[in-house]
């Protein structure tokens, strides 16, 4: 078509709505990362733990395929809460490993070319552009951590029959409750790191500082203070005290009938106060970063 023959045509197609323009940054974030055979075969891995756990509910509930192995009247044959726990608990590990990997780039890439005003000049607000960061790794997170777990749940309600189903209900909002308080913890805290430290690497390097080296520093309070307070700085035992107490054990040795001492030294409230802390502080830290322009003094 010759130059003097383009004109201005108005777009025709269907308007997205609104509120949900701020998904135009999950879908692009989303296509670019599954493009990387890294990134895809670690997805993938995270879902091992999944399918060995739904072969286990099987023979749970299979007496043929337990007759086959030879585990008739095996004592480690049970799904109930602490199957569940611990299933969780090695998700939350790929939930970790996870984040760090893709997490600081998602926004220190933007810091670090000067992107962010181009993004809010177009019809998204910080709010927005926090909420379609935080979609992105949120979403992948529950795909590996409450939605195969749920699954696994079902599984094994249909296998168990209705009464099993009924008296255990409660598990699954445990599930959901507990994955959703992980997510969010790390989510946020990972979006804050990447949007200060805008060096892609050094933001993974100081994500793996907060969960392994700070909960050192913890250690050694309680060392020199003879105290457990130095274990509010450890994210880890925060969330597995949380959990502990959403599941229903292991508080109760169902051997010894004693509290378990891993999970004695601090309240519940402690816990949850610093998770919310935690929270607190990262959205202060994305808010006072989430800038269409910043002054270089």
């Amino acid at each position: 078509m010759a130059v003097y023959k383009r004109a201005y045509r108005p777009y025709e197609g269907v308007y997205t709505p609104l509120r949900w323009r701020f998904m135009v940054i999950p879908r692009f974030a989303w296509s670019s990362l599954f493009e990387s055979r890294v990134v895809l075969g670690f997805y993938f891995g995270a879902f091992i733990p999944a399918l060995l756990a739904a072969a286990f509910i099987y023979i749970v509930n299979s007496p043929t395929a337990q007759a086959f192995l030879s585990l008739q009247g095996a004592t480690f044959l049970q799904v109930n809460n602490l199957f569940f726990m611990k299933y969780l608990v090695v998700q939350a590990f790929f939930c970790f490993l996870f984040a760090a990997l893709i997490g600081p780039g998602l926004m220190s890439v933007d810091f670090a070319n000067d992107a962010l005003p181009l993004f809010l000049s177009r019809p998204i607000s910080r709010a927005e552009y926090l909420l379609g960061k935080f979609t992105v790794i949120a979403a992948i997170l529950s795909t590996i951590t409450w939605v195969p777990a749920i699954l696994l749940f079902l599984l094994q309600a249909s296998l168990a029959g209705f009464n099993w189903f009924a008296n255990n209900l409660w598990i699954a909002g445990s599930i959901l409750l507990g994955s959703v308080i992980w997510i969010v913890v790390l989510t946020l805290l990972v979006l804050a790191l990447s949007a200060w430290v805008r060096w892609k690497v050094a933001a993974t390097a100081l994500t793996i500082v907060v969960f392994f080296v700070i909960p050192g520093f913890g250690e050694a309070i309680n060392e020199v203070l003879r105290t457990y307070w130095g274990k509010l700085l450890n994210l880890s035992y925060l969330i597995g005290l949380v959990w502990t107490h959403l599941f229903d054990g292991p508080l109760t040795d169902p051997q010894a009938g004693t509290i378990h001492p891993r999970f004695i030294d601090l309240p519940l409230w402690t816990a949850c106060l610093m998770l919310t802390f935690v929270v607190a502080l990262s959205i202060w830290m994305l808010h006072k970063k989430l800038k269409p322009r910043e002054v270089v003094r």
